[in-house]
């Protein structure tokens, strides 16, 4: 089929309008782990999103260091203790272990900035594996689930926290979304589960920049474009406007050659 096309006059319209309201997602969101290592732009480094691009996962060292410089001594020594008491104790003990107190104390004492890098290194600290990364998710709250998630890139290195990335596209918590669609997604989610991510971030208003490695994985994937084209056809027979992100996914899959992955991009879906 062919697949619909606004004008160029209503893209860049329908892109300003766009940009507007990631603007203000951005702004009334939490911060992202991915603001990490970038220069303040007011109280709290209060910064809009950056694309994936732009801002590559910070190391856990680029974590530290900006922790380092921008908690308040309170906190900083707050850190330094529990990480401290975390190395020391590392991995599950009984009902509940003393880091995962921490955890939940990480909000309060570094404030929601920088909670998610605090949480990501008391989970390093700890050792945590994917059976204590699978207890806090789904024993933690939202804010702990999403640190959960960032971490995944840094202390799992196969498949085996597939499960978790799979609950919180589940969900319709966009931060939890985001959280889920970074490098880990990206190195090992399926491409059927991955293009019906990228679905989900057009259908909740989650801005594409936050999947990562978009580019290369949906690079020559007929499948994906495909997707795209029938619920750009959906929107625009119900008189509904149709994201300008849609565009841009589409754009890549018309470029390069396919990514490799679990299973093959072209195969027809159900």
């Amino acid at each position: 089929m062919t697949r619909p096309r606004t004008t160029p006059a209503a893209r860049t319209a329908h892109s300003e309008s766009t940009q507007d309201a990631r603007d203000t997602q951005g702004s009334q969101g939490a911060h992202s782990l991915h603001d990490t290592g970038r220069a303040a732009e007011g109280p709290g480094d209060a910064a809009r999103l950056p694309t994936r691009d732009a801002a590559p996962t910070p190391s856990l060292a680029d974590l530290r260091h900006h922790l380092a410089t921008h908690l308040d001594p309170a906190a900083e020594a707050w850190l330094d203790h529990a990480l401290d008491e975390a190395a020391a104790h590392p991995g599950l003990h009984g009902p509940i272990s003393t880091w995962e107190l921490r955890l939940a104390e990480a909000g309060r004492r570094c404030g929601p900035a920088h909670a998610d890098a605090a949480r990501v290194l008391i989970l390093d600290a700890a050792r945590a594996d994917t059976d204590a990364l699978t207890r806090v998710y789904f024993q933690g709250t939202a804010d702990e689930r999403r640190a959960v998630l960032h971490a995944l890139p840094h202390l799992v290195p196969g498949p085996d926290a597939l499960p978790l990335t799979e609950d919180a596209l589940r969900t319709n918590d966009t931060r939890l979304l985001s959280a889920a669609l970074g490098p880990y997604a990206a190195r090992h989610l399926a491409a059927h589960q991955w293009r019906h991510a990228v679905l989900k971030c057009l259908f909740t208003g989650v801005p594409v920049d936050h999947v990562a490695d978009l580019p290369r994985r949906a690079a020559g994937d007929g499948e994906l474009a495909r997707m795209l084209g029938d619920y750009a056809a959906e929107r625009s027979a119900a008189g509904r406007a149709v994201p300008e992100d849609l565009y841009r996914v589409l754009d890549l899959t018309e470029s390069g050659t396919p990514a490799p992955g679990t299973d093959h991009p072209h195969g027809k879906e159900s």
